[in-house]
C-alpha cells in the first residue's frame, strides 16, 4: 500500500459545460454545498490537492489550491488535465508517487476513495487503477503513476490519443468496483442530473 502522502488529488474543473449552458459543474449546488466543496470535504486527508481549470480560474481562487491550467492547446479533455496535474507534481512535489484524478462533477465521491483503488491496483498487480459502479467504468477517477507523464504527453501530442480508454489500453489497469449508495460516481453533467442527485441526497438523509 502506499503512504497517504504519496498520492495527490487533481480536480478536473476544465470542461466547458456546454450541457449546463457554460456554467461550472464545479460550483453547482447538492444540498446546499457545492460539488466541490463536497469533493474538498472527501479528500481533506489528501495534503496535496491541486484544481486544473481553463480559462476564467477567478472562481475557484477562493479555494486556496493551486490551479494548474492544461500545458497543451486546444481543450483536448481530461487526458490534458491530467498530464498537466502530474507535471506540476513532478516539478513541484518529487515526493508524490501518484495522482488521483477527480472530474468535478460527482458530488458523491467516498472519502477512501484512494486507498480503495490503491489497495485493488496492488491486489491485481496493476500500474493504473480506475473506478467502476453499476457496471459503468469511470475512467476520470482514477491513480496516476507520476512517472507516466512522459509517455502520456507522448501520446496526447504525437499519437493525437484524446480518450483516457485508448491511452489506459496499452497499460495492466485495475478496475475497482464501488457499490455505495448513492453511486458516488453520479454526474451532474445536465440540469436533470442535478434534480436526480438532490433527491439521492433527500433519499440517504431520510434512511
Amino acid at each position: 500500500m502506499y503512504d497517504q502522502n504519496e498520492i495527490a488529488v487533481g480536480f478536473l474543473a476544465g470542461g466547458l459545460a456546454r450541457r449546463m449552458g457554460g456554467r461550472a459543474k464545479a460550483m453547482l449546488q447538492v444540498g446546499g454545498r457545492t460539488v466541490l466543496d463536497r469533493q474538498l470535504s472527501a479528500t481533506s486527508q489528501h495534503s496535496i490537492r491541486l484544481l486544473n481549470v481553463n480559462g476564467d480560474a477567478v472562481q475557484y481562487q477562493a479555494v486556496g489550491l493551486p490551479i494548474v491550467p492544461d500545458n497543451i492547446e486546444g481543450y483536448p479533455g481530461p487526458l490534458a488535465g491530467i498530464l498537466a496535474c502530474l507535471d506540476y507534481l513532478a516539478d513541484h512535489h518529487a515526493d508524490v508517487l501518484y495522482l488521483l484524478s477527480c472530474a468535478t462533477d460527482a458530488p458523491f465521491i467516498p472519502a477512501d476513495l484512494a486507498q480503495r483503488l490503491a489497495a485493488g491496483m496492488d491486489k491485481q498487480k496493476a500500474i493504473l487503477a480506475q473506478a467502476r459502479s453499476n457496471g459503468q467504468r469511470h475512467p476520470v477517477f482514477g491513480l496516476w503513476p507520476v512517472s507516466l507523464r512522459g509517455h502520456l504527453r507522448t501520446a496526447l501530442t504525437e499519437d493525437g490519443l484524446r480518450k483516457i480508454d485508448d491511452f489506459t489500453a496499452f497499460y495492466a489497469t485495475a478496475i475497482i468496483d464501488f457499490h455505495d449508495k448513492p453511486d458516488p460516481f453520479l454526474n451532474v453533467n445536465r440540469p436533470e442530473d442535478l434534480e436526480r442527485a438532490e433527491a439521492m441526497l433527500a433519499d440517504k438523509h431520510d434512511g
